[in-house]
């Protein structure tokens, strides 16, 4: 029987929707036309892809269904950074020339709200409700027999095609003495019932950042270590460092360029001893957070008995999604770099085209935007600079700071900026990035332009709200417009306008 902790009744209520102690698995016969292995996204929505087609459909999940994102991931993570970002506004009023008492924090119950709406929200994940949507719901592990079949709960379920969607867990790194340390995970912090007095976060990356701004924020003394020589390392520079120095400024202390020597207990602290440049330090704390990357979960699924291969950064797949078996697709985390539910949602429904209808839906024309939640947010799609210049590809960037934006400015919300790379004197949009609070609602406009092979003129033709932040863009647009202009188009201009006179 699982257990989520704390017991309480948002977790009873997450469990019954999750994973039912009652379920029964349904008896199988015959074969089914897609069976998908992981109960998260990926999984999810190929099964009832499959099943809303009209075809023979099973989800089989040994855990918990909703996968990361309800249980431990997207869902919990942006609860509590919103009470995080709740708190720490209140603290800001004098800003806005408002006065009010001093806001105290309760984390615990910051927490039970978290637990109290992801079991709200679980329903839609709920066994039951995929049972009345016509799939065959499977709890229990699930092994490969063959490149056509699998055991689950001592039956044996064929299939056509399957797709492999197990996801993917938190990497936990070599650090001498860390396990018998103790140290929480994104799949345990959000059990916590009492604040952390300090905090030692290990891993500068999107959960690493945002978890420990969250924390920082309640009143956690916090401690960030990174290995590399910046955080957030796959975004754009600029970008990165604006995220960097409103860290600093709350009070985190942020270790770059670290090595982790040792991790051991003293009574009921933690330690962690690290190196920094020339610098060794020894960093106490109540708990160690790991958020150092993402393990692909591929181990005891007998992928070896059907002819898939794999290593240690998950299931192989071509562009096509399908792994080194042709009956056999995969998605989501455990196949791939794009490990967001987002992208787990595009690729099960390429693997649907691809596995049920004969489609020819690639990986590679996937435009995928990922967002990480700090304050302000940082948004990019397609390349950066330094991957574009990597691939030889001669770009111009367009730029403009929020500090020119005149609702950005209204809002109190002047950090960050937002910039669009193009193709060298063309208006095809190949990547941008934007960094503001609300910069993952706003990154959509240009994912569309590149989804629909859209010039950057169009941003420019498109009426905006005003005021809006998002006027950023258009700004940007109206930036390409005028290289458009150039001395020849001008002077033919001028002459027409003069001829009118």
């Amino acid at each position: 029987m699982f257990e989520v902790l704390p017991r309480d009744a948002h977790n009873a209520t997450l469990l019954a929707h999750a994973h039912p102690s009652d379920w029964q698995n349904p008896r199988t016969a015959g074969t089914y036309n897609l069976v998908a292995v992981g109960g998260g996204t990926a999984g999810i929505i190929s099964a009832l892809g499959a099943a809303g087609l009209g075809g023979r459909a099973a989800l089989v999940e040994k855990h918990l269904l909703g996968g990361d994102c309800l249980n431990y991931g997207c869902v919990p993570s942006k609860a509590l950074i919103r009470a995080a970002r709740a708190f720490y506004d209140a603290q800001q009023l004098d800003e806005f020339g408002t006065r009010a008492a001093p806001p105290t924090i309760d984390f615990a119950a910051v927490m039970e709200r978290m637990r109290r709406l992801r079991a709200g929200i679980s329903h839609h994940d709920s066994a039951q409700r995929f049972a009345g949507l016509g799939v065959d719901v499977h709890l229990g592990a699930a092994r490969f027999t063959g490149p056509d079949r699998l055991e689950v709960g001592g039956q044996t379920l064929r299939f056509t095609r399957a797709v492999v969607a197990t996801g993917a867990r938190a990497a936990v790194p070599a650090i001498p003495g860390l396990v018998a340390t103790g140290y929480l995970t994104n799949e345990t912090v959000f059990s916590l019932v009492e604040l952390p007095r300090r905090l030692i976060v290990v891993g500068a990356g999107p959960i690493g950042c945002e978890l420990a701004q969250a924390f920082r924020r309640f009143g956690s003394e916090v401690s960030l270590v990174q290995r590399a020589p910046t955080i957030l390392h796959r975004e754009d520079p600029a970008a990165a460092q604006v995220v960097l120095d409103q860290l600093r400024r709350e009070g985190i202390q942020v270790y770059l360029g670290a090595e982790t020597l040792e991790a051991r207990r003293s009574g009921d602290d933690r330690l962690l001893k690290i190196r920094a440049g020339a610098e060794t330090h020894e960093l106490v704390a109540d708990a160690i957070l790991v958020g150092a990357g993402r393990q692909a979960n591929v181990e005891d699924l007998g992928l070896e008995a059907a002819g898939v291969q794999f290593d240690a950064r998950g299931v192989q797949i071509d562009d096509f999604l399908r792994t080194t078996n042709p009956r056999i697709y995969a998605a989501g985390d455990v196949a791939g770099s794009y490990q967001f539910t987002h992208a787990a949602d595009a690729m099960a429904r390429a693997c649907l085209r691809n596995a049920l209808f004969f489609g020819r839906a690639r990986l590679s024309a996937l435009v995928v935007p990922r967002c990480t939640y700090t304050d302000p947010e940082v948004a990019h799609v397609g390349l950066t600079p330094r991957e574009a210049a990597e691939r030889n590809l001669a770009i111009d960037s367009y730029r403009a700071d929020l500090a020119s934006v005149d609702r950005a400015i209204l809002d109190g919300d002047t950090r960050g900026f937002a910039v669009v790379h193009t193709r060298r004197g063309r208006g095809q949009v190949v990547g941008a990035t934007i960094v503001a609070r609300h910069a993952g609602e706003m990154i959509g406009e240009v994912s569309l332009l590149m989804t629909k092979s859209l010039s950057l003129a169009a941003l420019s033709e498109t009426i905006h709200c005003y005021p809006t932040q998002v006027e950023v863009l258009k700004r940007i647009a109206d930036s390409y417009q005028r290289t458009r202009l150039t001395p020849r188009v001008a002077g033919l201009f001028r002459r027409w306008l003069a001829w009118q006179r």
